[in-house]
């Protein structure tokens, strides 16, 4: 086993919920090996020519992750350890959210204008349920939406930018993609809407958190209203315009939003789940061209996470 490879008891969690067999009757290659390839390109962020021999033909590794992030496997994946953990009692649901961009490279601009074809033997992306881009209107990668590459001008240059849901024990809950320059705040709903834990028995999968916690920049009323309306507690600071707004409008402002100065001290376990989610060097920079294949770059990154929490 090389460094960074899934560990004998990360694979037994992992073994069972993986595809049993190949597209029109075929074979995999060794799940493990393959998928062993695809984490070290995902550490590393090497490119996909450069992968070890250890790891078999570089086209079957780039293949298949292209594939999972296609169809969703790699997000069905995640979804099931999820599961595993939430029915255990290992998820803190006081979840906090934020955002961070990735400087993307210059490889991954110029894809196609027109859409991807099929990744492999009848998965076509944008199929899934979970995987989508977004356009020019702004609609966010990660469930729903027009197809788009997520990438955009800002300050920091041609970035894409992450909109993540953290758990209190610093792991990915959920997240989308955005084009750089979109703001924060608009992103709160979407990036809520795309928790979705099964439950390993019977019932529908838990979707709202018990508390969120969330900095200045998701202060706004629609943010509360959205959160008051699902019946979700938050911690969110209000800004100083916003304050004295209320005041000169008198009673007419309406009453002061409530903080909790000391429960909101936990909010940095979403810097710390960025952090972790940085560590994979091809998340911390963009090499796709693609949304959908940097999203499931992500996801795996998740993934790994999760099983060596």
């Amino acid at each position: 086993m090389g460094r960074g490879d899934l560990t004998n008891a990360e694979w037994d969690r992992l073994e069972s919920f993986l595809p049993r067999g190949g597209t029109r009757g075929g074979r995999w290659s060794d799940h493990r090996r393959v998928i062993n390839g695809v984490l070290y390109r995902v550490r590393t962020g090497v490119q996909w020519r450069d992968l070890p021999e250890r790891f078999g033909p570089w086209e079957t590794v780039y293949k298949r992750h292209r594939r999972w992030s296609a169809d969703g496997t790699w997000k069905m994946l995640l979804s099931r350890i999820q599961a595993a953990e939430d029915a255990a009692g290992r998820i803190d649901w006081d979840v906090s959210v934020d955002s961070t961009a990735v400087r993307a490279h210059q490889h991954a601009a110029g894809a196609r204008r027109t859409p991807p074809r099929g990744s492999s033997k009848g998965a076509r992306p944008g199929d899934e349920p979970g995987r989508s881009g977004a356009s020019e209107t702004g609609r966010p990668a990660g469930g729903g939406g027009q197809v788009g590459e997520c990438l955009g001008r800002s300050r920091g240059g041609f970035t894409t930018k992450i909109h993540l849901v953290a758990d209190g024990r610093c792991r990915l809950l959920a997240f989308i993609l955005t084009p750089g320059h979109h703001g924060d705040g608009p992103q709160l709903e979407p990036a809520l809407e795309q928790i979705s834990v099964p439950r390993t028995g019977v019932g529908r999968p838990r979707t709202r958190p018990d508390h969120v916690l969330a900095d200045k920049a998701y202060t706004s009323r629609e943010n509360r209203r959205y959160l008051r309306r699902r019946g979700i507690r938050h911690t969110i600071p209000e800004r100083l315009d916003q304050q004295q707004h209320r005041r000169r409008r008198g009673s007419r402002g309406g009453r002061p939003t409530g903080f909790d100065s000391e429960r909101y001290k936990k909010r940095n376990t979403v810097e710390r789940a960025i952090n972790r989610l940085k560590g994979f060097r091809a998340v911390a920079t963009r090499y796709e061209k693609r949304a959908y294949i940097y999203l499931g770059t992500i996801t795996l990154a998740a993934l790994a996470i999760w099983l060596r929490t």
